[in-house]
């Protein structure tokens, strides 16, 4: 997968970055271009960006959490980000979700705006029994091998303020008149409420944006006037600012 590194500071790395997720078919620099990066700056967060290339093929041979595992996470973390967030759009959210369920405490944080969370039958079975809370897996071997099965149960985790100690945060967004917002609000129900947030609007930039800035506003993320003891001495001279797989 191909990075393209958006620092926080000229010359340096923060100790904490932001791994972008596009949607099916977006391109990592719309996130640039509908200014997802500007946000943070304004807000003088120190957190770097990493935008990903994580095109719609990774999804579609099943080689995503691996990618993403080995091309980018680890490889961040060792340059010393002390702090890892997903940040994923559409099918992006939905790719940040399965990759920590793969690959438990992976990451610090996950921010889903209007994410893919599998297929309607499963989502109207979650409905039915009363939401998430209330739902019962089906127990036995599962009818087919789709990852859904496996996401919304480990999804449940965040409705027990015990188990979802052991899980990363999770803030969800997304328009009221999404195409997946039956879905959506099923996950939101189990969320506290903070960590939810709604617009109006359906699946597009304008939406993502606004859930975007409402989302930062409340992520706890340092700040670039305390940020000194939290900078790491690594110059962006001394490191590659894109990894290719």
């Amino acid at each position: 997968m191909k990075t393209h590194l958006k620092v926080a500071e000229d010359e340096a790395r923060s100790d904490t970055l932001l791994v972008f997720l596009p949607g099916a078919f977006l391109k990592p620099e719309e996130f640039e271009r509908e200014g997802f990066v500007h946000a943070v700056r304004e807000r003088e967060l120190a957190a770097d960006a990493l935008l990903v290339d994580a095109d719609v093929s990774y999804y579609y041979d099943q080689t995503f959490i691996e990618r993403l595992h080995h091309d980018v996470i680890q490889p961040q973390r060792a340059l010393g980000y002390k702090a890892i967030w997903l940040v994923g759009i559409s099918i992006g959210g939905f790719g940040a979700l399965i990759h920590e369920l793969a690959k438990p405490g992976a990451v610090d944080g996950i921010v889903a705006l209007a994410p893919y969370l599998g297929r309607r039958p499963i989502g109207a079975e979650i409905n039915k029994a009363g939401g998430l809370r209330a739902w019962k897996a089906p127990e036995g071997p599962p009818p087919d091998e789709e990852v859904d099965r496996k996401l919304w149960p480990w999804l449940q985790q965040y409705a027990s303020p015990q188990r979802a100690e052991n899980l990363p945060p999770l803030y969800l967004g997304f328009g009221l008149s999404d195409r997946f917002a039956a879905n959506h609000q099923l996950l939101a129900d189990a969320l506290p409420a903070g960590r939810v947030f709604t617009t109006e609007g359906g699946h597009d930039w304008p939406q993502w944006s606004k859930l975007w800035r409402k989302v930062l506003d409340v992520l706890p993320l340092p700040s670039l006037a305390r940020s000194g003891s939290t900078r790491t001495a690594t110059s962006l001279s001394a490191t590659p600012a894109a990894i290719a797989a």
